[in-house]
């Protein structure tokens, strides 16, 4: 079973998770021929090759680990963390363990091997997004589990181990440490200023405006001042909420416009690079956190390196606002109809 130790001096925790030392993509060299549709465990027709469905959008009258889906939800083979029994944890002088309890699961997002996310039917990504917030909604409800983290990797760099477009989602028993750094900030601020420090963000980035990329009724997409790598953007929402399992249809329905737009850009600036997406939400099972849940979204254009691990510094080549013009250059498709690219 997976184990969490803490680091004794940055409290940090690491999951340590020997199953998944056996994932064939663990021992292959970069730059090998990719597997390819006729040989993916996420393709239809390979469902058997999958852990049992927990969720499926599929047609009426098909039974569950068949074809005829249109999104569906597995557990990870190879999990990080696994379901168990209550969370047990020990001290043994300087060490804290805690016993790998959680879950870990895998949002397949369409049955094309090929298709990229922001080239999906509106309808469709709105249904992979309500993937997410059902698991959510699901696995929030064990006490045992106290972080819900939703992400995606795209491109092997940025860590998939399978190129069928996924997204994935892992559940934890402890808060992880940059969440609670995040939570400590925004609360800092809330005693100071009495208002959100997001909210107040985001305001001032409307009203500058030289950093934003996109915008709808319910969210706002722009590149951070103090971007760590080029074109990387944070997606807001609008509306005041600390957890995603807050956001409702119509919301939904915005944030899959607002992820295509800013995906399909980033892809035409930029040659499809890998990139990683992430959740930022308020924990579980606690009441009146100050907290505003936001998205991350985090190209992999340059090589985090030596002095990036040494001091926690990152090194970005590209200025933010540089790169909001290259990704507001770009022309609206069809698909980002609903989402607004910054003026000026």
């Amino acid at each position: 079973m997976p184990e969490l130790r803490q680091d004794p001096v940055s409290e940090c925790w690491v999951v340590i998770a020997t199953e998944r030392a056996r994932r064939p993509s663990d021992f292959k060299a970069p730059g090998e021929e990719k597997k390819g549709a006729a040989n993916c465990p996420f393709c239809p027709g390979h469902e058997k090759e999958t852990p049992p469905e927990v969720l499926a959008f599929r047609a009426e009258g098909t039974a569950p680990d068949t074809p005829g889906w249109q999104v569906r939800v597995v557990p990870n083979k190879f999990a990080a963390l696994t379901s168990g029994d209550e969370v047990s944890s020990e001290n043994k002088g300087l060490y804290h363990t805690m016993s790998g309890t959680g879950a870990h699961e895998v949002i397949i997002e369409g049955p094309d091997h090929n298709t990229f996310f922001a080239s999906l039917a509106p309808e469709h990504a709105i249904q992979v997004l309500k993937a997410w917030r059902q698991r959510y909604l699901q696995l929030s409800r064990d006490k045992n589990l106290q972080y819900i983290q939703l992400f995606k990797n795209h491109g092997r760099t940025a860590g998939a181990s399978l190129e069928h477009p996924h997204s994935q989602i892992i559940a934890t028993p402890l808060v992880p440490a940059a969440v609670n750094r995040e939570i400590a900030r925004l609360k800092d601020y809330w005693q100071e200023k009495e208002s959100c420090l997001l909210c107040d963000l985001m305001e001032s980035e409307l009203k500058t405006g030289t950093r934003v990329i996109a915008f709808n009724k319910e969210f706002l997409a722009f590149c951070p001042f103090a971007s760590r790598f080029p074109m990387e953007m944070l997606i807001l929402p609008r509306r005041h909420q600390a957890g995603f399992a807050s956001c409702e249809d119509e919301q939904l329905e915005q944030l899959a416009a607002i992820l295509q737009d800013i995906l399909g850009r980033l892809k035409k600036v930029a040659g499809d690079p890998p990139f990683n997406l992430v959740l930022h939400t308020a924990p579980l099972h606690q009441e009146d956190i100050v907290y505003h849940w936001h998205l991350e979204l985090l190209p992999r254009l340059t090589i985090v390196a030596g002095f990036e691990w040494g001091t926690s510094m990152y090194i970005n080549p590209t200025p933010p606002e540089i790169a909001a013009q290259s990704l507001n250059e770009i022309k609206l498709d069809a698909h980002s109809a609903a989402a607004t690219p910054a003026e000026g």
